[in-house]
């Protein structure tokens, strides 16, 4: 399967799950439990069940620890110590499991009203008014999704735990009674210790564990929360509490949340590219199949066919046969993207199969048989999920870089063949407008790589028992955070990739809209017995007559090469304001002028080159400056994009009501404006860009992206 398959079966199963009856249920096998079932759980309180064979599976189990116990035999965390303790023996089953669930509550949280207090000193200063940091709890999705995750693990039969348990748990997600977990302090290594036991804490209705409040309520407990609810605590007997927390359900939820978000990411890195390949007026050459069939790696192979269907319609897009002076090829960042993204792709193909995996395996330890063994091993090691999470946030890292290379050259008239510098709209010397921007993924970019780098901090804990620690759990939180920063990566390049293709569309539709003029205007000065207009006449040397009759030169030839070299020119000056640049592009057709010797040796051509190229300058100076400002109130690129870019374009521009960015749209209001009132808005190119960061983060501008994908496809 490769990657696009998994995006769109995610999001085939999601929109069943959301998009269904109100009795759409997530049932819970042990087995059968998908990414996109955990989204709709975490995200979106969608209800789940447990599968009565499930039940039934659990209660075997458990017959088969009663039996071992009562025939004496010695079993790892039931009637020994934990870890680096389990040389010890002890016949107080219960009482060691609520000593381990006791002992892990170890981590920081908000200050609750049940808390041990110390009166502040007079001037001591409370560091979390100025924190820049994250929470020091896990979102509210974060926990659903381990809750759930967790009862998928034990009613997989192997666990030897009642039936209550779980169902409790599950009263957790029905009721929404979410316990507030500490965000550090697990290493993954015998499972996320620590964060799962609050959640075992929180079925026992214990009064020191925190609920993540709602309705505006403050320092909501387990124990009055399951009074309100009408739920009946749990009282944990021989291997429950040990049960809950040995296991990978918390690095494995985080992961599956994370993975979800980057599958969307990557699936909108490849219709940026696309939308990219536009602005600069690339070649489809790029992603010709035979490319793929020679270097057939999957990822390779899916990327070039996904960008290739995004261009179809494109009427950017050129072909690049080396007849101008320019590069033969595009630039590597759209050339090679097939290359670069391919690999990217395929290792997120991978981290998804060890996700999925994971969600439906068996992690605490010892683990029951169905012959009633218990096998005493490791299956609460999370480096599959570390792995996951390393191709993942290592592909963040390699699409932030290649969409940070397109979004530059597509800001620098260097790179961007015949866009003005910083994409003004107006002159460059009155307007900056994406610098900014320029300097925004310069840092983002960065910051990914920080990211990138693998979670391999082993520290040796617990009396020297645990040496190898997966560190899951922290390595899936920086992923998220990495998904973060690459969607406001891409958030800053969507708004200026549709500000460039706004740009090229106008200088299109300028320049189909101006040849006539152009024509004429050529027809007026040098078409074959074309006297020379009057106002030049009276410009000749004394003495010298003009000779109307005289031939200067096929007029076709002319104006074709007239025009070329105007094109060229209007792609060479955009560094200059319009005042400067139109007489600008105008003199630039004195040599092809000049070049003409049969005609450049008529009495009045100096006269009637200069009156030329006045005339040329004024005229495109106006026809440009009234076309671009009919474009800054009605302009659509729409008609000349691909099919991907025009999706992508409109919704945009009319869903998200992001304009084509020009200084006028973004003045500073004077004092004396309603907005300071409340009545106008006063836009930044920030606020603009925060507007789709957040269509991305909530996931509204990936759906868009699959719908391109399906349809494309």
């Amino acid at each position: 399967m490769d990657h696009s398959d998994i995006v769109l079966q995610e999001w085939e199963s999601l929109e069943a799950l959301l998009c269904g009856t109100d009795s759409a249920t997530v049932v819970l096998t042990g087995h059968t439990l998908r990414i996109p079932d955990v989204i709709a759980v975490a995200r979106y309180n969608v209800r789940s069940d447990i599968d009565v064979s499930a039940i039934q599976a659990m209660e075997r189990s458990l017959s088969m620890l009663e039996k071992r116990v009562r025939s004496g035999d010695v079993i790892y965390g039931v009637n020994t110590g934990f870890g680096g303790s389990a040389d010890i023996r002890t016949k107080k089953l219960v009482e060691l499991q609520r000593a381990l669930i006791r002992e892990l509550h170890y981590g920081i949280l908000p200050t609750g009203e049940r808390d041990h207090r110390q009166g502040l000193a007079k001037h001591r200063q409370d560091l979390s008014l100025e924190s820049g940091l994250e929470a020091t709890y896990l979102p509210r999705s974060w926990a659903r999704a381990s809750i759930l995750i967790r009862i998928n693990s034990l009613i997989s039969g192997c666990s030897a735990v009642r039936p209550v348990i779980v169902q409790r748990m599950q009263d957790l997600l029905t009721h929404d009674i979410i316990p507030m977990i500490p965000l550090r302090g697990s290493i993954s290594s015998s499972g996320d210790l620590s964060p799962l036991s609050y959640i075992c804490g929180a079925i026992q209705g214990k009064s020191t564990i925190r609920v993540l409040a709602s309705d505006n309520q403050q320092h909501v407990y387990a124990d009055s929360a399951f009074t309100t609810a009408g739920l009946e605590p749990v009282v944990i007997e021989a291997k429950e509490g040990l049960a809950m927390t040995n296991g990978t359900a918390v690095s494995a939820a985080v992961a599956a949340l994370a993975l979800h978000d980057t599958h969307n990411l990557a699936l909108l890195a490849q219709v940026l590219t696309a939308m990219s390949v536009e602005a600069l007026t690339g070649t489809v050459e790029s992603f010709h199949p035979f490319l793929s069939a020679v270097r057939p790696h999957r990822g390779q192979v899916e990327s070039a066919r996904n960008i290739l269907a995004f261009l179809a319609g494109s009427k950017l897009t050129q072909v690049n046969d080396g007849a101008h002076s320019s590069l033969r090829q595009d630039r590597y960042s759209i050339r090679t993207a097939p290359q670069w993204l391919g690999p990217i792709l395929e290792d997120l193909s991978l981290a998804h199969h060890q996700v999925y995996t994971e969600c439906n395996s068996a992690t605490d330890n010892p683990l029951v048989t169905p012959e009633g063994d218990f096998i005493h091993g490791g299956n609460f090691q999370a480096k599959c999920v570390t792995s996951a999470m390393e191709k993942a946030r290592q592909g963040i890292q390699g699409i932030g870089r290649m969409l940070f290379s397109q979004c530059t050259e597509i800001i620098n008239p260097a790179t961007n063949r015949g866009l003005p510098p910083n994409l003004v709209t107006e002159d460059p010397g009155i307007s900056l407008i994406f610098k900014g921007t320029d300097l925004n993924i310069a840092s983002l970019a960065a910051e990914l790589g920080f990211l990138a780098s693998p979670v391999n901090h082993v520290q040796t804990a617990e009396m020297g028992n645990q040496s190898l620690n997966s560190l899951a759990l922290i390595s899936a939180r920086y992923t998220h955070t990495a998904n973060e920063v690459l969607s406001q990566l891409m958030a800053a390049h969507f708004i200026a990739v549709c500000q460039a293709l706004d740009l090229r569309a106008m200088h299109v539709q300028f320049l189909e809209g101006y040849r006539p003029e152009f024509l004429h205007l050529v027809d007026a000065y040098y078409a074959a017995d074309t006297p020379l207009p009057d106002e030049a006449s009276a410009n000749l040397p004394h003495g010298v007559i003009s000779d109307p009759q005289l031939q200067l030169v096929d007029p076709k030839p002319l104006s074709e090469l007239l025009w070329t070299q105007l094109l060229a020119a209007f792609e060479t000056t955009t560094r200059m304001d319009a005042q400067q640049r139109f007489p600008a592009m105008a003199q630039s057709l004195r040599s092809v002028l000049l070049d003409h010797a049969d005609f450049k040796t008529a009495a009045d051509f100096i006269p009637r080159l200069q009156r030329f190229t006045e005339a040329l300058g004024a005229s495109l100076h106006d026809a440009w400056c009234a076309h671009r400002d009919a474009y800054l109130v009605h302009g659509d690129a729409a008609d000349v994009l691909g099919t991907a870019s025009r999706a992508m374009y409109v919704f945009l521009r009319r869903t998200l009501g992001v304009p084509l960015l020009a200084t006028r749209n973004l003045s500073t209001p004077t004092a004396d404006e309603s907005w300071l009132h409340g009545g106008v808005e006063a836009p930044t190119v920030g606020s603009y860009t925060g507007v789709v960061y957040r269509a991305l983060r909530d996931g509204v501008l990936a759906k868009v992206a699959v719908d391109i994908l399906r349809d494309s496809l």
